[in-house]
């Protein structure tokens, strides 16, 4: 059993990541949408979970795989590359 102090020690809080992370991506899992924050601090994202860790998908994202499966419908598998860092950031979506 831990002290409150190995706790406060160890804890990390939770972490949304980035769907770039991910090697693959099913087109099938569910996506699931978040607020945080109140008021004019506030933000909301989408994300999906695997291995119970949230990874955030951008709207962009989602924006170039709607294209990508408009000309391959069959697709199910797909991974995010990512480039460029703030405000810059690029996705590019590829079809695996």
């Amino acid at each position: 059993m831990a002290t409150i102090r190995e706790s406060a020690q160890g804890y990390e809080p939770p972490q949304t990541r980035n769907i770039s992370e991910l090697k693959s991506v099913n087109t099938e899992m569910y996506i699931q949408h978040k607020v945080v924050g109140e008021g004019e601090s506030a933000f909301e994202y989408d994300y999906i979970v695997k291995d119970g860790e949230e990874y955030r998908v951008p709207k962009s994202v989602l924006k170039q795989l709607k294209t990508q499966l408009e000309e391959n419908p069959e697709a199910t598998e797909f991974k995010v590359k990512k480039t460029g860092e703030g405000m810059k950031t690029e996705y590019t979506v590829i079809l695996l």
